[in-house]
């Protein structure tokens, strides 16, 4: 059939049917890469929007051989940029601050309306690539935990990296799989430099910390991959899921505090916290600190050492609802690991603005001090935390009575070279 009648009839398809013919061969792919077809379905969705100052702009003095002087693809790529809202309208909307947080008031409405997904590249040390999107999320107030379950995962030691990837999908009308997209690079972690951390474990699985908030549970016997969850802090996430490229990461410039040559302790004072502590189904405790300093006398081993909490503040002292556990499941089973969770950390400086955020698994320890409490009877637990922007150490007492755990030790420590390049100081 002559190439003129196939574009006729390739003519009378939209966006989505168009785009899959271009998967048939290289005679189609050529076909359906024509610029007069995608053109037409460019200049249809702007009347769609209502917008003929617009298609005006477009049409005007625009020829077929204008429109055919474009790259291949131009005009697919504007279809697919204008039917996923790639206008970056989204910025006007993460303008808004939640008091409470610290964070932009809606981020996960922006990152529902768009929608954005992600997506973990197993690279086996074969070279062989595969992908998979997310099975499972839950969306906390500072942080969202993403998990993969379903899926057919090669023997973790055969594995060299993981790669998370936000992806964003255009609507079209065909299969998920073959629908094209844009992929943002989040993370890389190296499984034949990373063996791993063991934060908690039952009698089916082994949960193990990897890097970069990436958590991989994996089956007691044999030692295979049971499933992987993924718990990212919302400063900057829409950012880093939508501006990035599929090798690159979105690095966004770094924020410096105003400077201060009158105040003698400036950048050791003034600092809040927001500390958030969830599962993948619930939230088991929230709580803001303002107010937070540290005197220079304190600077101790390069770390500015913020008291939040102390078993003397009784009032201070944060409530956790429920177990700590952290519920899990595959395609055929569910489970739930003890003494274990998701937090998420964001400490903000003077002016508020976010100076250290953290988000990933926590798990206890049970305390083998032989100090006496008279406010509560009952064991103690340690989680500690830590990475190159910070660390954290948290005291839990269960308290019989009451049946449930109260945070009453809280400790931030972060880095005084960190202080000094942000404040522009020299402690």
């Amino acid at each position: 059939m002559p190439p003129e009648v196939l574009l006729k009839i390739l003519s009378w398809l939209d966006a989505g049917s168009l785009f899959c013919v271009g998967l048939v061969n290289k005679r189609f792919q050529e076909l359906a890469s024509n610029n007069a077809l995608w053109y037409q379905l460019y200049t249809c969705q702007q009347a769609k929007n209502k917008r003929p100052t617009l298609v005006g702009g477009v049409t005007d003095g625009m020829g077929m051989t204008h429109i055919e002087e474009k790259p291949k693809g131009y005009w697919r790529r504007l279809l697919f940029k204008d039917l996923t809202g790639h206008s970056e309208k989204w910025r006007k909307k993460l303008k808004a601050i939640n008091y409470y947080t610290g964070l932009p008031n809606q981020s996960e409405q922006v990152l529902r309306t768009l929608p954005v997904a992600w997506e973990i590249k197993v690279t086996e040390a074969t070279g062989r690539e595969s992908s998979f999107e997310q099975t499972g999320i839950y969306y906390a107030d500072t942080s969202v935990t993403v998990s993969w379950s379903a899926v057919r995962w090669p023997r973790i030691d055969r594995i060299a990296s993981l790669q998370l990837h936000g992806v964003m999908r255009v609507p079209l009308t065909c299969p998920r799989t073959y629908r094209p997209g844009w992929r943002s690079l989040l993370s890389t972690v190296a499984l034949n430099k990373c063996a791993g951390q063991v934060y908690a474990s039952d009698r089916l699985v082994e949960l193990l910390f990897l890097d970069q908030g990436v958590t991989v549970g994996v089956w007691q016997e044999p030692r295979e991959i049971a499933f992987i969850m993924v718990n990212l802090h919302y400063h900057r996430l829409v950012e880093r899921s939508l501006l990035g490229s599929s090798t690159a990461q979105y690095h966004p410039d770094e924020d410096k505090a105003p400077s201060d040559d009158v105040d003698p302790e400036y950048g050791l004072h003034g600092y809040t916290l927001h500390i958030e502590m969830h599962n993948t189904v619930k939230k088991i405790a929230s709580a803001r600190f303002d107010q937070l300093f540290c005197r220079k006398d304190q600077i101790v081993n390069g770390y500015v050492q913020l008291s939040v909490i102390s078993r003397g503040s009784r009032w201070k002292h944060v409530p956790v609802s429920g177990s700590i556990s952290l519920p899990w499941m595959t395609e055929a089973l569910r489970g739930r690991l003890e003494g274990c969770c998701m937090m998420a950390l964001t400490v903000l400086d003077e002016i508020q603005t976010p100076f250290w955020c953290f988000s990933g698994p926590v798990s206890m320890t049970e305390s083998n001090q032989t100090d006496v409490s008279y406010d509560y009877r009952g064991k103690s637990y340690f989680i500690q935390r830590w990475d190159s922007e910070g660390k954290v150490e948290i005291e839990l007492q269960w308290v019989e009575e009451e049946k449930q755990y109260f945070m009453v030790n809280l400790l931030i420590f972060l880095p005084v070279s960190k202080v000094n390049k942000h404040f522009g100081r020299d402690y």
